[in-house]
């Protein structure tokens, strides 16, 4: 039995849960929100649809109901609103994330964790300080929505299926992250050399990096001004994770861990190549970045040390 709570039934919350019961992978789903009648609500609509899908328990529940979680994930904490930027969020999604993280290690201290709130690099470093859980168990979203979107980018352009796009999006969760070009390709094909080397009559839109990076980038800001929130990717992207901590095989994956010297960067959560599996967040692929890389994802680095630094953990 595979068994996950959810912590914050808000949009994002409640489409994981969605997700995790449409996809089969949770056999036993909690749901729990300062909101209990909304918990009640998200849970009740979608144990209503299971008979159509994978057999599966949904339900609100309070803290105690976590016992015996394999995942707990984490997505309480305000909205970021349009304009706003995820580290604005900070300081008050991390008071709600001690808050949190006092009443649930009570109940499933044995559970990985799943950061997902905004700034999930910087509540993924307080979760790692308040917690004292083997790093391994803690993990965030990170830059695998990032990743996803600049996968989902590079399909378009050359009309390929996103699976044979190779392509990171490292750092932060946020303005300051950066993708690594030297190490993108399409089938073992850099991406500078893929419309060449493809014989085709296929012309290809001009490539721009700038481009792609700003979409990236801004992807999750145009969401929020158009239909006021993100939810549906980063479900599929949380779910994905959930589904190889379950699973019996590692797979690699750029989420947010904290760093112990890694690029001679210490003391920080961002997202690096890591490998995920039913033992956590185990370990990390040093991927060979080119010195501007580097520098890169130290200033990423640097720039979520200054948010760290300038708020009360």
């Amino acid at each position: 039995m595979n068994k996950i709570t959810i912590i914050g039934t808000g949009s994002v919350g409640s489409t994981i849960a969605y997700t995790l019961a449409i996809n089969g992978t949770a056999s036993e789903i909690v749901m729990i929100d300062i909101n209990g009648e909304k918990a009640l609500g998200e849970s009740l609509d979608i144990r209503q649809g299971t008979p159509f899908s994978n057999p599966c328990s949904v339900y609100a529940g309070t803290y105690c109901d976590a016992a015996g979680s394999n995942i707990v994930v984490i997505t309480s904490g305000v909205a970021r609103k349009p304009g706003q930027s995820r580290l604005d969020l900070a300081q008050t999604n991390v008071n709600v994330l001690k808050a949190v993280t006092a009443e649930i290690l009570k109940y499933a201290p044995d559970a990985t964790y799943v950061i997902v709130s905004n700034p999930v690099d910087v509540l993924t470093y307080a979760f790692c300080k308040y917690s004292g859980l083997p790093e391994s168990r803690i993990i965030g979203s990170g830059t695998i929505l990032d990743t996803s979107r600049l996968r989902s980018r590079l399909s378009e352009y050359y009309n390929i299926n996103q699976r044979n796009v190779h392509a990171y999006v490292l750092g932060e969760h946020g303005d300051s992250s950066f993708i690594p070009w030297s190490l993108a390709n399409i089938s073992n094909v850099p991406i500078d050399d893929y419309c060449h080397a493809v014989q085709t009559s296929t012309q290809y839109p001009s490539f721009h990096k700038e481009e792609v990076e700003e979409y990236v980038r801004k992807s999750g800001a145009r969401v929020i001004e158009r239909k006021g929130a993100t939810f549906y990717a980063v479900s599929m992207s949380v779910v994905h994770i959930c589904k190889c901590l379950l699973g019996g095989i590692d797979t690699t994956m750029t989420v947010s861990t904290m760093l112990h010297g890694e690029y001679g960067i210490d003391d920080v959560c961002l997202s690096l190549l890591n490998i995920v599996g039913n033992k956590g967040a185990h370990s990390k692929i040093l991927l060979p970045l080119n010195s501007q890389e580097t520098a890169a994802l130290h200033n990423s680095a640097n720039c979520l040390k200054a948010t760290i630094n300038s708020i009360q953990i």
